[in-house]
């Protein structure tokens, strides 16, 4: 009898994301076993049970997927799965909490492309990211800093939380990484003054800049909103919109199904590819943005 595809997913959480469940699923795995109120110190049995239980080569119908919302946390338990196994006994293993990693890598592929259609490159680009303190704002502003753009991550409740995720991330991963203040509208007009690529990734539903302010950014080129949820994040940007002339301004907006489309294709392909795996993979952000950037430019043609 054939072996099955098995997913074990692993989340810190009290529940797994049935979001992640139905695409694991969808990506051709044939069980999903999800795992809650995982610790740390529990991965590496957890991993290894898992190893042990198969032939080595029946390795590649075993993966693991990294779950929860703390992305630090995220990556040490990714960290723990990878140390705790070793050839021959060795599985693919993905971690993306709460689907931030491969939302992130969409959001900065999706602007990218745009910027590369007016004859830009990321790099050296002054981008400016609200709801920095949530986990899609920090690692999209992580990956755009590591693609050599100039990142100010901003906190809507003040310097110490933001500043603090700045120096963590910063260090961590050797990006350079600005914190601002974000907590009322005169400091966020100060954050716009220069800001040539903003992007909104606050909570659902949240309103994060009106039309005025994002007016005030007179060097603007991409403005991109997450929030699918009414009211938008940034106001006058449409969850469909993928490249529409914002009124006032010298920019464009790019709007949460522009970006959800690259995302959905994203975690798709990085289980799919999991489930395919002659070799173990290890799949973090950075390979979630190569997928991403490569969905990306196919949706430009």
């Amino acid at each position: 009898m054939e072996k099955r595809f098995i997913l074990h997913f692993l989340s810190p959480l009290k529940n797994v994301s049935p979001f992640d469940v139905n695409m694991a699923i969808d990506a051709g795995f044939d069980v999903v076993v999800p795992y809650t109120d995982v610790d740390l110190k529990e991965v590496t049995g957890l991993a290894q049970d898992a190893m042990f239980s198969r032939a080595p080569n029946d390795a590649g119908r075993t993966a693991m997927l990294i779950g929860g919302r703390d992305p630090l946390l995220a990556i040490d338990m990714f960290e723990a799965a990878k140390a705790a196994m070793f050839p021959p006994f060795q599985f693919s293993v993905l971690v993306d909490p709460s689907g931030a990693f491969t939302t992130a890598a969409a959001m900065i592929a999706v602007a990218e492309r745009r910027l590369q259609k007016q004859g830009l490159q990321l790099g050296g680009r002054r981008v400016a990211v609200f709801g920095a303190t949530g986990p899609v704002g920090a690692i999209a502003g992580l990956i755009a800093a590591q693609e050599g753009a100039r990142v100010t991550l901003v906190g809507y409740d003040g310097l110490q939380r933001v500043s603090a995720a700045a120096d963590t991330y910063g260090e961590r991963f050797g990006a350079a990484l600005t914190p601002a203040d974000g907590s009322d509208d005169a400091k966020k007009l100060k954050v716009m003054e220069d800001a040539e690529v903003v992007l909104a990734a606050g909570r659902a539903g949240t309103q994060i800049l009106t039309r005025e302010q994002l007016a005030s950014a007179r060097q603007l080129r991409i403005a991109l909103d997450i929030n699918a949820v009414p009211p938008a994040g940034i106001e006058g940007i449409d969850a469909f919109d993928d490249g529409k002339p914002i009124e006032g301004t010298s920019g464009v907006g790019i709007g949460a199904l522009a970006v959800g489309n690259v995302k959905f294709k994203t975690e798709h392909e990085l289980l799919a590819s999991m489930r395919d795996a002659e070799k173990p993979l290890y799949l973090s952000f950075v390979e979630a943005f190569e997928v991403a950037r490569k969905h990306a430019q196919k949706n430009a043609k």
